[in-house]
């Protein structure tokens, strides 16, 4: 008999959760909402919320709108995205992560008290994913973003060093840029490293790895766009080669499971619980109409 499990753990955090209850609520109220850029890195999901009347606009749409209404992201937002809300009258639906948005402070914090010293910031991070993007506003446009050890030539070796990463990324990738940036910058300069992955998602590299060393065969449901699914998908792969990144029930090959008798379906942050109850029961009626 065929068993498929979801996993448990897998589906939104916190930070996503509530951005997309905040955009229902507002659209049960009538009316239009703005959401600048995807308000998750699945585009089912937003393509359901633009169903129910969301409109999803870039940047340079939002330096132009006025006198509306604007839900910003789990993701954060750079101080600019501010002013320009107080200038063009834009009331903010502000659904900012809370571990995002202590992240901002922080970085804004250590780039005011370093100010005039010979210093840099580094965020371990994607450069131009939107988090990032906020993070490094915080410092005006002067933190380094550093996402593999190949970058490490950004860096000057005889400045003070703060490091920080994006709350998303991999805890074991980040400890081994922090190695790398203390090998590299002289003895005699300050480095100074920050935990700042999200412990939800840190504990979820080490779930998801279990999830997929106890099933045969495994369909990580995730959006193109999503960097945590990317690094969790990798960690699926590393433990369980028979692992298949899916958008959706459309992209299952459903010949990979007639000879299997564990399935395990599991997703990203940013991966809908109801979209993985959708793959399960799509295979479960290929398997009952065989």
């Amino acid at each position: 008999m065929l068993n498929i499990e979801i996993d448990q753990y897998s589906g939104f955090c916190f930070g996503v959760t509530t951005a997309i209850k905040k955009a229902e609520e507002e659209l049960e109220n009538g009316g239009i909402l703005y959401c600048l850029g995807d308000i998750v890195h699945n585009s089912i999901e937003c393509d359901r919320l633009k169903r129910m009347g969301l409109v999803t606009i870039d940047h340079s749409t939002y330096r132009e709108l006025h006198d509306a209404k604007v839900l910003l992201r789990a993701h954060g937002e750079p101080p600019e995205t501010y002013a320009i809300a107080k200038r063009n009258n834009l009331e903010l639906i502000d659904a900012t992560c809370p571990v995002v948005l202590k992240l901002q402070q922080r970085i804004k914090k250590k780039w005011q008290e370093t100010a005039g010293e010979e210093r840099q910031i580094v965020i371990h991070g994607q450069a131009g994913h939107a988090e990032v993007l906020g993070l490094v506003g915080q410092t005006h446009g002067e933190a380094i973003v550093i996402e593999d050890t190949i970058q490490l030539d950004k860096l000057s070796k005889d400045k003070d060093t703060y490091i920080y990463s994006q709350t998303t990324k991999s805890l074991e990738g980040y400890k081994r840029i922090v190695s790398a940036i203390r090998d590299r910058v002289n003895k005699e300069n300050v480095c100074e490293s920050f935990n700042t992955v999200c412990g939800q998602v840190a504990n979820r590299m080490n779930g998801i790895g279990e999830f997929a060393k106890s099933h045969e065969l495994i369909f990580f449901v995730c959006g193109s766009k999503s960097s945590n699914g990317k690094i969790l998908y990798n960690e699926c792969r590393r433990v369980n080669h028979n692992s298949y990144q899916i958008e959706g029930p459309e992209d299952i090959d459903f010949t990979l499971t007639d000879k299997i008798k564990s399935i395990g379906i599991c997703g990203a942050t940013s991966t809908p619980k109801w979209l993985m109850e959708n793959c399960k029961q799509a295979i479960t009626n290929y398997h009952n109409n065989k």
